[in-house]
């Protein structure tokens, strides 16, 4: 993280104090959108210092609006117009002239003026600033009050005009919201800790591949797609990583387009979608009647836990000619639509609750059959409550298409965490320990060799030992984590009671000797003292 966490806290601290009484699930589409409007003005204005001639940007906008639009589209896929960038905003409400109007004009202006090729990046990203809610003020006075606050804030924050710091903000904050904002945060929002084991993990061996395109299909704020690409050579290099997710919930949709961009992430590299995944196959898919499924090196995702679903005649869909789960756990159902879009020489990494393990009926013949395709790689057993709002344990499961080799790594990590106040986190050394074990497997498979065990960690498991368990994969079937008591030793236990007794009882006759001098100092007290002597009699 570029950003201390003493810079965390205070960042943090200053929004609560400036929020009101604003929900935090409510207030970050404020927060976000303003920090977002700030990002794209300074990438405007960036673009225009390097423009030649130092003109301003008022001079060259008065000789032709609309090639000067037209131009600047060409260059970052969108425009915002003299007048109406973040740093204007700020004088104008130094010099007392700002209004909430300005916002919605710059908005209105900015969706007016989007580049044809970035409509998908960019429509509808700033919808979800209701300017005219009653929950910023009862009138445009006290909205604009409230609006001024919030830039105000953006402008003390001090990003240094750097996206790495603007982009870990982002997700930070992200986080922060995630853990505030109710139950269903969480669909947003999946720990840095975990998103990191699955990135290490899906890019190892694969780290300097030239081209590399990524797949979430419930991408949430995009975090996984981001940590992903970050252990590739060429991250941040234009056109060499190619991003594709698809979100459900709105709102969520445009986070992650907006946490894409403020990383780094060219508009162009970005191809997001808002739809439902299961219910709408994409990218690609079905086109006139024929199946044309896009392909991909890295899938990752963390979809919501046992989703009821509409599963009626999905037995002709490509998608799940393993099995089609049942209606009432989509778990299955996501993690064989990710796979479907796999390349033959991809890996993927899904997060899901351990029900999947060896529940019966459907699941048990899609697991059966992805064990038999040799599609398993490894089960990962993560600590409980590492994810916001639940406190379920979960697993990463790894897949792979074209494996030799059909054992099936257990890693059983559900101890290896730090206990914090509401919840569990992996510490550096728990993530480094599931990767190096991962690492460790895959290297002993390409040299032709067989992994030892980790004691109580970690245990490969042969087809003929899952076949054994009937494919059964609940991970204590095959990672012995039993912890033998120490032998009592009864010899010193007697001697521990001798000792124990013979203390209580030099107590109990040095309380008899003090009560015994002890005198009432009229009838009632006497009374009761001798009740006492009685009792300890």
């Amino acid at each position: 993280m570029a950003l201390k966490a003493t810079e965390q806290s205070m960042i943090w601290k200053t929004l609560n104090d400036t929020r009101g009484k604003i929900e935090p699930a409510e207030y970050k589409n404020y927060i976000f959108g303003i920090m977002f409007y700030k990002f794209l003005s300074e990438k405007a204005q960036a673009w225009l210092n390097g423009i030649p001639g130092n003109q301003e940007w008022s001079e060259i906008w008065a000789q032709n609006p609309q090639r000067a639009s037209q131009f600047m589209q060409s260059k970052i896929g969108y425009t915002i117009q003299p007048g109406e960038m973040f740093s204007d905003w700020e004088s104008d409400i130094n010099t007392g002239n700002f209004n909430i109007s300005n916002i919605s004009d710059s908005l209105a202006h900015f969706k007016q003026r989007i580049n044809s090729d970035a409509k998908i990046e960019f429509e509808g990203i700033f919808d979800d600033m209701d300017l005219t809610s009653s929950r910023l003020g009862n009138n445009d006075q006290m909205r604009t009050a409230t609006m001024i606050d919030m830039i105000s804030l953006m402008s003390q924050i001090e990003l240094k005009d750097d996206a790495d710091v603007l982009g870990d903000l982002y997700e930070y904050l992200i986080g922060m919201f995630a853990a505030n904002s109710g139950a269903k945060a969480g669909e947003f929002y999946t720990p840095h800790q975990v998103s990191d084991i699955m990135a290490q993990i899906l890019t190892y061996g694969r780290e300097d591949m030239k081209n590399y395109n990524l797949y979430d299909p419930a991408m949430g704020s995009g975090s996984l797609l981001l940590t992903t690409a970050s252990y590739m050579k060429n991250d941040h290099v234009r056109g060499a990583i190619k991003y594709y997710g698809q979100e459900l919930i709105t709102t969520t949709f445009n986070l992650a387009r907006m946490n894409l961009m403020m990383h780094g992430v060219e508009y162009n590299d970005i191809n997001l979608r808002n739809a439902d995944t299961l219910n709408n196959d994409w990218p690609d898919g079905i086109i006139d009647g024929s199946d044309n499924p896009r392909m991909f090196d890295a899938v990752m995702a963390n979809p919501p836990y046992s989703l009821k679903w509409n599963n009626k005649d999905r037995e002709d869909d490509p998608r799940f000619r393993d099995g089609v789960a049942p209606a009432s756990k989509a778990d299955y159902a996501f993690l064989l639509h990710s796979l479907y879009h796999l390349k033959q020489d991809g890996r993927m990494a899904i997060v899901l609750p351990h029900g999947v393990l060896f529940r019966g009926a459907a699941e048990g013949k899609i697991r059966k059959n992805l064990l038999t395709n040799r599609n398993i790689t490894a089960v990962i057993g993560l600590p409980e409550k590492i994810f916001t709002n639940t406190g379920i344990p979960t697993i990463i499961m790894v897949l792979e298409k074209n494996r030799e080799n059909d054992d099936v790594l257990f890693i059983d990590a559900s101890k290896g965490f730090e206990k914090q106040k509401n919840s569990n986190q992996l510490r550096p050394e728990d993530i480094e320990k599931i990767v190096s074990t991962f690492k460790n497997y895959k290297e002993a498979v390409a040299t032709g060799t067989t992994m030892e065990d980790v004691d109580k960690y970690a245990h490969v498991a042969s087809m003929d030992e899952i076949k054994e368990n009937d494919f059964n994969l609940n991970i204590p079937r095959y990672v012995d984590t039993f912890e033998e008591e120490a032998p009592i030793d009864a010899e010193q236990l007697f001697k521990d009671m001798q000792e124990l007794n013979a203390e209580e009882e030099k107590l109990e006759n040095e309380l008899k000797t003090m009560m015994a001098d002890l005198t009432g100092t009229d009838e009632e007290s006497q009374k009761y003292l001798e009740f006492l002597k009685g009792v300890l009699k």
